[in-house]
């Protein structure tokens, strides 16, 4: 493959005529694009999922899509996707392996749990099972059997060592926001910590790209799906797209924000209007607000203010 791209790219260099390359984002889209943007005059990346002209096509095959992107390009109507630069897109890298990371850990806790509960052993809720002395006490405990101890001594060893893991990656994770103005800017916010902050400025990127501040909540997947016509408005439920680990950063974010800050909490309660069936919603309403103002600020460079406000009222009271 790295053999005929190399190939690709000589010939292109030979080309004397302005060109123009199209093609979908998979996997490694950001270094192609980086080696034919010193090639070609334009390379567009389009949005594999927003290709309905290609994915409702009954006929479907490379010769086919290729000559439909090469339509869509003429006509400049390709859904252009984002590039990053090369650091940019190694931090999005790190924070999805730190998510996995931790996803896996999670595994190990669940797995743990299910073997001692399946001995009559209940284990005790809430992360203070988990710190050093719990996963001591984890391993002294008394289980049946040599063989439910065997499992016991590798899970503990399997979670000491994606605890140690995470723990590097969050290290130079930690060193790369620190250097990050956009970073510092968001954890202004109450409720919003270092992975939020972190996830939401690699994604963003360029904050002017996005001409409206409500372009982001569709770019997160935070907004409803709609189907409207004549008279009729539909809503359903949120898009979910764009990348998933921020949209859940944000929404834990927003959680505690709801906890901690009074203008959250005030948002909050308008929209649930008392009704505790509308919690859900009010949470993403929530968790749409934030997204929204956290990209006004990387774009303005003020810090969250609003409680601020309402501080300086209560003492001018």
């Amino acid at each position: 493959m790295e053999g005929g791209l190399i190939k690709l790219v000589e010939m292109l260099r030979t080309l004397q005529h302005p060109m123009a390359i199209c093609f979908e984002a998979s996997c490694g889209y950001g270094h192609l694009h980086d080696l034919l943007s010193g090639v070609v005059q334009k390379v567009v990346v389009a949005h594999p999922g927003q290709l309905r002209l290609i994915f409702k096509s009954k006929r479907k095959n490379d010769r086919v899509d290729a000559k439909k992107l090469a339509t869509l390009l003429l006509l400049d109507q390709v859904p252009e996707v984002h590039v990053p630069n090369l650091n940019v897109r190694e931090w999005r890298s790190l924070i999805e392996f730190r998510g996995r990371l931790v996803r896996d850990r999670t595994q190990v806790k669940n797995r743990l749990r299910s073997l001692f509960k399946q001995h009559g052993v209940l284990l005790a809720s809430g992360k203070r099972l988990w710190t050093k002395k719990g996963v001591a006490e984890l391993s002294r405990t008394e289980l049946p059997g040599s063989l439910a101890k065997v499992q016991r001594d590798v899970q503990i060893d399997l979670l000491t060592r994606l605890s140690t893991q995470i723990q590097r990656v969050e290290l130079e994770l930690n060193t790369l926001g620190v250097k990050h103005p956009g970073v510092t800017l968001l954890r202004s916010i109450p409720g919003v910590g270092p992975r939020t902050a972190e996830a939401v400025v690699a994604y963003i990127d360029q904050p002017g790209r996005f001409h409206r501040n409500k372009n982001v909540g569709s770019y997160f997947g935070l907004v409803p799906c709609q189907d409207q016509s004549a008279d009729r408005n539909r809503m359903g439920h949120i898009t979910r797209e764009g990348p998933a680990t921020v949209r859940k950063l944000v929404t834990e974010a927003s959680w505690q924000g709801i906890r901690r800050s009074p203008h959250l909490r005030a948002y909050f309660e308008r929209i649930q209007k008392g009704d505790s069936l509308r919690k859900r919603i009010a949470l993403l309403a929530t968790s749409h607000y934030l997204i929204r103002s956290m990209l006004a600020m990387l774009k303005s460079g003020e810090l969250w203010r609003h409680d601020q406000k309402g501080k300086k009222a209560k003492q001018a009271a």
